[in-house]
C-alpha cells in the first residue's frame, strides 16, 4: 500500500480534475422520480450541495488557520515539520476529509449512481494508500513525536472536542485561504454550475437561456480568479500575517 500511495501521491493535484470529469459519465440515477416522486431532483441538489460545501468548509478553515505544504519534493512524499495545530489538532487529514466530502457531494449532485458506488470507492482506497505513504514517512522522521501525535489525533474522523478553543486562540488567514484554494474552487464552482444547469434542465427550462446563464456565470467566476491571479503574481495579496 505503501509503493501505491507513494505512486498516487505524485499525481495527486490532476487526480482532483481527472475524479471531477468523472461526473459526466452517463450513469443510472442515484434518486429517481420513480421511487421519489415528481420532485426528485430536489434532493440530489439539497443534499449534494450540503455535502460538497462542507467539505470546502473543512479545507477553509483548515488552511486559513494552519497551512500543512502539501507539495513534497520531488514529487515525493516530505515535510519540513510536523503540523499539529489548527484543525489537525483535532483530524491527521483535514485537507483530504474535505477533498473527499467536496467529490462525494459533487457525485451526489450529478445524481450518479456509477460515481457515488464505483468512483468513491476508488477514490478512498487511493486516498488512504496516499495517506499510508505519508505517515511512513513522518514515522520515519519524526519518530515518536509522530507516533505521540498519532496516538491522540484520529487520522479520518475529526475530534470537535475543544475546537472553540482552537478558533479562540488563533487567527484565520483568509487571504491564504484564498491564494491556496483559488484554482480548486474556479474548477469546484464551474463544475457546480455546470452540473445544476445541465443535469437538471427543470431549473432553467429554456434551452437558450440555460447556456446564457452557464456562460454569464462561468464568466463571472472567471473574472474573480483573474482578479486573484493578478493580485497575487504582483504581490499585492500575500498569505503573510500583519
Amino acid at each position: 500500500m505503501i509503493a501505491i500511495g507513494n505512486f498516487f501521491f505524485r499525481f495527486r493535484n490532476v487526480l482532483f480534475i481527472f475524479l471531477y470529469l468523472l461526473l459526466f459519465i452517463p450513469s443510472p440515477m442515484l434518486f429517481t422520480p420513480e421511487t421519489f416522486g415528481e420532485k426528485y431532483y430536489l434532493l440530489p441538489i439539497i443534499l449534494g450541495l450540503l455535502v460538497t460545501f462542507s467539505g470546502e468548509l473543512i479545507r477553509g478553515i483548515t488552511i486559513g488557520l494552519a497551512y500543512i505544504i502539501r507539495g513534497g519534493k520531488d514529487k515525493k512524499v516530505y515535510a519540513e515539520k510536523l503540523v499539529t495545530e489548527g484543525i489537525f489538532r483535532h483530524c491527521r487529514n483535514p485537507l483530504y476529509v474535505g477533498n473527499i466530502l467536496m467529490l462525494l457531494g459533487v457525485g451526489i449532485l450529478s445524481n450518479s449512481l456509477l460515481y457515488v458506488a464505483v468512483v468513491m470507492p476508488l477514490f478512498l482506497f487511493i486516498y488512504q494508500a496516499i495517506v499510508l505513504a505519508e505517515e511512513n514517512f513522518l514515522r520515519n522522521k519524526f519518530g515518536a513525536q509522530f507516533d505521540s501525535y498519532c496516538a491522540r489525533v484520529n487520522r479520518w474522523l475529526i475530534n470537535f472536542s475543544g475546537i472553540g478553543a482552537t478558533f479562540n486562540g488563533m487567527r484565520f488567514n483568509y487571504k491564504r485561504w484564498l491564494l491556496k484554494e483559488y484554482n480548486t474552487l474556479f474548477v469546484w464552482m464551474t463544475g457546480i454550475v455546470a452540473i445544476l444547469l445541465f443535469k437538471y434542465p427543470q431549473l432553467v427550462p429554456d434551452e437558450e437561456n440555460r447556456v446564457k446563464t452557464f456562460v454569464i456565470i462561468v464568466l463571472l467566476l472567471g473574472a474573480v480568479y483573474g482578479y486573484i491571479k493578478y493580485l497575487k503574481k504582483s504581490g499585492r495579496m500575500t498569505d503573510a500575517v500583519a
